[in-house]
């Protein structure tokens, strides 16, 4: 790195940590933190694992970090978030793994890489970051928290999805007219790319996952660089309250020896599905993403029922007997029944162990992808389907 450029991210940090001091910000403890982890899981409308997260947060706790939370109506006008994820592929090029390693080529920190990529995406737009939006849910939650923390900025009380996505392109910044570019892209061993213009936002996902798979299926993305304005409309407001408090009255169920599931539906106002136990979870990694059908066999209240889930990396669609049951953009949790947490799968992102019992939950989505444009981005047709989006509201009247 240059003398200049240590100069310009210095004298960045600097002001990025006075704005930090001087902005309405509340400190959040560590079962607040744990909280939303495990509430990002179940909103991440996959299998989620939050105990990694879980382990840096608590690490990052220890070594004195302080994780901090604005609300976008506090966040200033001339303030600058962005969001920040890693971006992987199903499929990756095996052999640049292999020639990497016979290079004796260093992988970089997954830390060092998201404030690479951040100082990165700064550095070209010319001004300091002073805050972090999430992404998505999911690992993208600690992800934006730890960069927030290490740059002693804050996460803002928001989200661009509100969910996990599949695609790049699928965010409610470019529905409201914001593109991600500038983009920024730094791969585990430092190579450092922005995607200054591009066609449109699918180009973005075409080029940005490109990079990823032919970095091993890994790589760190910085993108949407928002103003205090453009988020009033542009962002998911208190989305991470939400994961709080999905996270808390599941953990509070589980401790006072309720049913976890029955609190979540109450506090989320949501459908309960189907339960039953994993039969069927045919797999594949292919451009980019790991496509599942899954097939699951009714207990309980459904048994002799048979659920089945196409899924993208996310939940997409559900059906109930062959009857379609829930689909995208509106959210399909998929839950353990004894905790109320995203179900964990040691296989693919978004895999189903065989053999596991789950619970599915779907919700309506949020308003703005029940928009034409959010439709078009994260609905039936988006996925190869012959039939349009219906509210799940709708499909569950009767």
């Amino acid at each position: 790195m240059s003398i200049y450029r240590i100069l310009v991210f210095s004298i960045i940090l600097l002001t990025s940590n006075l704005l930090a001091d001087e902005l309405k910000v509340k400190e959040l403890s560590e079962t607040q933190l744990i909280d939303m982890l495990k509430g990002s899981c179940i909103q991440s409308t996959r299998s989620c694992d939050p105990g990694p997260s879980i382990s840096l947060i608590k690490e990052a706790i220890q070594a004195g970090r302080k994780f901090k939370m604005i609300s976008v109506d506090d966040f200033p006008d001339d303030g600058i978030v962005v969001a920040v994820q890693g971006i992987g592929g199903g499929g990756p090029w095996e052999y640049v793994i292999e020639r990497t390693k016979s290079q004796g080529l260093d992988i970089l920190s997954q830390s060092k890489r998201n404030n690479m990529v951040v100082d990165l995406l700064s550095e070209f737009v010319g001004k300091e970051v002073t805050a972090i939006i999430r992404s998505e849910a999911a690992e993208a939650t600690a992800t934006a928290l730890l960069v927030a923390a290490e740059r002693n900025i804050p996460i803002l009380d928001a989200g661009i999805t509100g969910r996990a996505v599949p695609e790049v392109q699928q965010s409610i910044p470019w529905i409201s007219g914001i593109a991600s570019i500038p983009t920024a892209i730094v791969t585990p061993w430092g190579d450092e790319i922005v995607i200054k213009n591009a066609i449109d936002e699918y180009r973005v996902e075409d080029l940005s996952r490109a990079i990823a798979v032919a970095s091993g299926g890994d790589a760190v993305i910085t993108m949407t660089p928002m103003n205090g304005q453009q988020i009033k409309y542009a962002a998911l407001k208190n989305n991470l309250t939400e994961a709080i408090k999905y996270g808390k009255v599941t953990r509070e169920a589980v401790e006072s020896n309720n049913d976890p599931i029955d609190a979540l539906l109450k506090a989320s106002s949501g459908y309960k599905l189907f339960q039953g136990l994993v039969t069927k979870s045919d797999e594949k990694g292919d451009r980019g993403f790991n496509w599942i059908d899954v097939e699951i066999s009714g207990t309980d209240d459904f048994t002799g029922k048979t659920y089945e889930v196409f899924v993208k990396n996310e939940n997409i669609i559900g059906w109930l007997d062959g009857e379609i049951d829930a689909m995208s953009p509106d959210y399909i949790y998929n839950l353990d029944p004894k905790t109320g947490e995203s179900i964990v799968s040691k296989a693919g992102i978004g895999s189903y162990p065989i053999g596991k019992e789950v619970v599915l939950i779907g919700l309506p989505s949020a308003d703005q992808w029940r928009s034409d444009m959010g439709i078009k981005l994260m609905g039936p047709k988006h996925f190869g389907f012959d039939f349009d989006f219906t509210p799940i509201e709708e499909l569950h009247s009767k």
